[in-house]
């Protein structure tokens, strides 16, 4: 990878993909011997068996692949470069991050209503030491709980926000289901109230909308294309290539792009699509 302004080298495969992948192997082939008729319904309502493998974009490259295997992503506008982290990373060299030209930091702060990143502090509060400009996201599991409710313990367990110009909106990470069906049995229309019902207790409690995570597949998959959150809920696409490419219906930009899942920073390697004043003012709300 090089760091010549943000020019980034992608490299293929991801360690953690392949750990979350067989461990998805691991409960299919669980539910086959215990006699269960399938993982849908081994990995039924409520189940939530390996959320330290869950993390934003945890299950992106299985479904969608990745073209960027060579590819230098330069952008032709000015990007801001950051990172989104979880649990699997444990505790985060901050400074060296810093140094390494990463200057936001989105952490896992919760999933479904069961699970806390036990890092969370020191990945939260490290990133903000150092002077990054750092959130927090929440990965949903729709067919655990209804949205508010996720809303609610997100916001309870790290998820808050605060004008202080160091703390941006918090993110709803919807992607595929690592446990089941990719929509999570859900409708098209019940997908969209499910995440209305989240974005609007957020606003109603934060008074800021989160940001919204997905990509564009699963996007038009599950929610049928919706575009009734591009007016209030900045949009945060996953793609692993050389450009962001289509997103949602609606969405004219995205706010950030989450355009690989291993590089030069721990996590995911992302870009705020402005530079730092920008990302300044969107968490000042």
């Amino acid at each position: 990878m090089s760091h010549g302004g943000l020019s980034v080298v992608h490299r293929t495969g991801s360690a953690r993909t392949r750990v979350a992948l067989l461990a998805g192997l691991f409960i299919a082939l669980l539910a086959l011997v215990m006699g269960a008729p399938g993982t849908a319904h081994a990995a039924g309502k409520g189940h939530v068996s390996h959320p330290e493998l869950d993390w934003m974009g945890s299950t992106v490259r299985a479904h969608e692949g990745s073209s960027s295997a060579g590819n230098v992503v330069t952008p032709m506008v000015t990007q801001t470069a950051g990172m989104d982290v979880s649990g699997y990373q444990g505790n985060v060299a901050w400074s060296t991050a810093w140094s390494n030209g990463a200057r936001f930091a989105y952490v896992k702060a919760t999933e479904s209503t069961t699970y806390t990143n036990p890092y969370f502090a020191q990945q939260y509060n490290g990133s903000y030491n150092v002077g990054m400009i750092r959130g927090s996201y929440h990965f949903a599991t729709p067919d655990t709980s209804g949205g508010a409710t996720q809303a609610d313990y997100f916001i309870a367990h790290g998820g808050g926000w605060s004008a202080d110009g160091k703390t941006l909106p918090g993110a709803l990470d919807i992607e595929y289901n690592p446990y089941g069906a990719t929509c999570y049995g859900l409708s098209q229309a019940s997908m969209v109230s499910w995440i209305h019902a989240f974005a609007n207790e957020y606003h109603a409690k934060e008074g800021v909308y989160p940001v919204i995570y997905s990509t564009y597949d699963w996007w038009s998959t599950c929610t049928g294309n919706n575009s009734g959150f591009a007016t209030t809920s900045p949009f945060w696409i996953a793609k692993y290539a050389s450009s962001a490419g289509t997103l949602p219906a609606g969405y004219t930009y995205y706010t950030f792009w989450q355009h690989a899942d291993s590089g030069t920073f721990p996590g995911d390697q992302d870009y705020f699509n402005g530079d730092t004043t920008r990302l300044k003012a969107l968490a000042l709300g």
